[in-house]
């Protein structure tokens, strides 16, 4: 321990005396990779040797950097990787030596669940213009992980909703362990020119030490990723051909419902239902592509994670899993959330349009939803109509990572209709700070035929540096704003003028067991448009990290909400609200069988379900989030998440109610391809008195079973079961049936599926 903190300390010295200019002086550097005749196989690497015909046949790189916990530092274990490419494929084989090879972390798992191992990767900017890339991840085992780095977007980082196919292969050996991954041609997107000039940055996560290695350097002094990836010529000649991609797929499913409409009382439905549809993919150019649905499979084999969703004002956002959607969804964010795309619930046919020419890129889309118009009385005109929907976006790239761009979309349902006009820019002012602004203008005519108009106005300024970060974001949306696609929280909502404020100041102690602290202040006051506050919070928390991917924070948050006539039916006037609240989290992964998450809250909230006619107040609060994984064995994964909220009376009248949602998930890896899983998850909503409360007893027990053969994203076959029961039972009231609650917990209902989708690539 003593060399370690030796070592150490004298790296933090060289970094801080000129090690930052030796790494700015490696970003310029060009890597040329070269063509080569033969695949390259694993078995090529006998021993963790390359054999001599490979060793004249690709590029070796080696002298991974850390990111973290050691900035600057060399990485801890020896990292070696081959490149070339030929027609079809670029190729990296990782040889990830390790002192601990009985350390290296690797389980077989399901695609993209790979977060508790060991992992190596590329990512390739194939445009060379710094803002977006492809990442392909791969475990031990060549598990696979994918997605899609974006610098110049609402949120950047790693969007990993991008699926692609593409191969690996991995094997442990006595040294550590070696990968190969195979990456399409036909799989990326670049520009058409018989010279390509890429970026690429190789990574090697090391979760038992915290240990992120890079190469070239990845510097957390500079803001941005691929700014900082190696210049890559040397691949010519290539093009991605003819890709067309055609996926259909087919549902089929025997379910047994609740009805409570059923002819002669209460019973269950039983049907059978069966569905085909098709999504294809075309690529024009090398760079844009075209992407038709019809009859869209939107139907989801695995439940959303579950979230908090009682005495909440605002919405719950989960995210997208829908596969015509993620293709370049990147090319549609902006800074607001302006398409969240489960907005557009059930679609039948759909079109889209993405690509890049240069610096100029474009994403367009039109569709229509049915769900708008399902569920309405058969008298009501509106009753089986669909939503139309388009959507225009057009941005260019210039400078260093720098955008300008304009967003346009239109929905139409019916006589109503909302369109959105959105103009903005992202500016990088120099290695560290940059700022975005937007501008967006929605008018709207609703059913009853009321004009709405609005406008929104964001200005965001970042830094992003090794000890000092900090985001300041100005929101100002008028009350007349609307914009049905988008997805609206407390900071974007109507009528509000906001700003938010974050600040983090790290330290990287070198003579410690602690790799990095700090404390971090957020602070966000809105008022309405009238100057009114409306929201004021106070937030200062400090965060320790340790190796294990550890960390621990424990902070405090004192608000104060003002609710008014229109934010809650039967206020008289305006009301404030102020509450405290103590908190503190733990997460740790430091071993590799087992990981914890645990987030407990102690103070005030306002009690939003208050019994009718009575204003809310606010009462004491009890929250906890807690999450596991576990592997007993590795090819087991049992994930469990536990949520817990309880608003008590302040005056000692005894509970308002509880929540408790339970969910676990039992997954089997028979191979990488064949898999069974498991998942019960149970809702229970108890309430208190009557005095104190409108809730009623709300019990809910959920089971899932499914086989799964998954080749690639595209192409896999499900076989699955589901059952639910709740504590809600129709009771035949003489003049109609009626759903009442009981203290037993019975069926209502469950479905048998199959599902099947298959890849052509003509």
């Amino acid at each position: 321990m003593r060399g370690q903190n030796t070592r150490r300390s004298l790296l933090g010295l060289l970094s801080y005396f000129g090690l930052l200019s030796f790494v700015n002086a490696q970003l310029s550097q060009d890597f040329v990779v070269p063509y080569t005749d033969q695949e390259p196989e694993l078995a090529d690497f006998t021993g963790m040797l390359p054999s001599e015909a490979m060793r004249e046949k690709m590029a070796m790189v080696t002298d991974f950097v850390q990111r973290e916990p050691d900035g600057g530092a060399p990485s801890t274990q020896r990292t070696e990787v081959y490149l070339a490419f030929d027609e079809n494929n670029f190729y990296a084989v990782f040889l990830a030596f390790d002192d601990e090879p009985d350390q290296v972390r690797a389980n077989l798992s399901p695609r993209e669940s790979i977060d508790n191992d060991d992992v190596v990767g590329v990512l390739i900017d194939t445009f060379n213009n710094q803002r977006t890339g492809y990442s392909f991840r791969s475990s031990p085992l060549g598990v696979q992980s994918d997605g899609r780095w974006q610098e110049v977007s609402e949120s950047p980082g790693l969007d990993t909703s991008y699926e692609a196919v593409w191969d690996s292969d991995g094997q442990l050996t006595d040294q550590g362990y070696m990968v190969k991954l195979a990456i399409p041609m036909r799989t990326l997107r670049f520009p058409e020119a018989n010279q390509q000039t890429w970026r690429i940055m190789l990574e090697r996560q090391i979760p038992r030490t915290s240990e992120q290695a890079y190469w070239p350097a990845y510097s957390n002094t500079i803001q941005g990723r691929l700014n900082q990836a190696a210049r890559m010529t040397g691949v010519t000649d290539v093009s991605p051909g003819r890709n067309i991609l055609l996926i259909p797929f087919a549902f089929a499913r025997d379910f047994d419902v609740l009805d409570p409409d059923r002819p002669g009382g209460p019973g269950f439905n039983a049907d059978t239902e069966e569905n085909l549809g098709l999504d294809a993919k075309f690529v024009f150019r090398d760079s844009l592509v075209l992407d038709a649905t019809f009859n869209p499979d939107f139907s989801q084999v695995e439940s959303d994670q579950p979230q908090v969703t009682l005495n909440q004002r605002f919405e719950v956002r989960f995210p997208e899993r829908r596969p015509f959607f993620l293709e370049n969804a990147d090319y549609f964010a902006t800074e607001g959330s302006l398409l969240f795309t489960r907005r557009i619930v059930d679609p039948q046919v759909g079109f889209k349009f993405t690509g890049r020419q240069g610096a100029w890129g474009v994403g367009s889309m039109v569709m229509n939803d049915e769900a708008p118009g399902q569920g309405r009385a058969p008298t009501d005109p509106l009753a089986g109509e669909t939503a139309d929907i388009g959507i225009l976006r057009v941005f260019r790239d210039f400078g260093d990572q720098s955008r300008v761009g304009m967003l346009y979309s239109d929905r139409q349902f019916g006589d109503s209709w909302n369109t959105i006009n959105s103009v903005d820019t992202r500016l990088k002012l120099n290695e560290t700070w940059s700022t975005i602004l937007q501008f967006i203008d929605s008018e709207t005519l609703l059913e009853s035929g009321e004009r709405l108009s609005g406008v929104q106005r964001n200005i965001r300024l970042d830094r992003r540096g090794r000890n000092l970060r900090m985001h300041v974001h100005k929101i100002d949306t008028t009350a007349g704003f609307r914009a049905d696609l988008a997805f609206l929280n407390r900071n974007y909502s109507p009528d509000s003028d906001g700003i938010h404020w974050n600040t983090t100041y790290l330290f990287w102690p070198t003579d410690s067991r602690i790799n990095s602290w700090g404390p971090t202040v957020r602070f966000n006051h809105i008022d309405d448009q009238t100057g009114l506050r409306i929201y004021a919070q106070t937030r200062p928390e400090i965060e320790f990290n340790f190796d294990g991917q550890t960390s621990l924070a424990i902070g405090t948050e004192k608000l104060r909400e003002r609710l008014r006539p229109q934010d809650f039916p039967g206020l008289a006037d305006n009301r404030d609200y102020p509450q405290e609240t103590v908190f503190v989290s733990f997460e740790t992964q430091a071993l590799a069988t087992l990981g914890l998450s645990a987030t407990l809250e102690s103070g005030e909230a306002i009690n939003l379900s208050p019994p009718v006619g009575v204003e809310p107040e606010v009462v004491d609060a009890s929250k906890a989030e807690l999450t596991a994984f576990w592997r007993p064995i590795d090819r087991l994964r049992i994930d469990s998440t536990f949520l817990y909220t309880e608003l008590e009376d302040p005056n000692g009248a005894g509970s308002i109610f509880t929540n408790e949602i339970f969910r676990t998930k039992f997954n089997y890896q028979f191979t990488k391809e064949w898999s069974l899983r498991f998942i019960v998850q149970q809702d229970d909503i108890q309430p208190g008195a009557a005095s104190l409360t409108s809730l009623g007893r709300d019990r809910n027990t959920n089971y899932d079973v499914l086989v799964r053969y998954v080749i690639n994203p595209w192409s896999s076959l499900f076989f699955g079961y589901n059952t639910n029961s709740s504590n809600f039972e129709l009771v035949d009231m003489g003049s109609g049936t009626e759903i009442v609650r009981t203290d037993d917990l019975r069926r209502d209902g469950d479905q048998l599926f199959v599902k099947f989708s298959y890849l052509l690539q003509p």
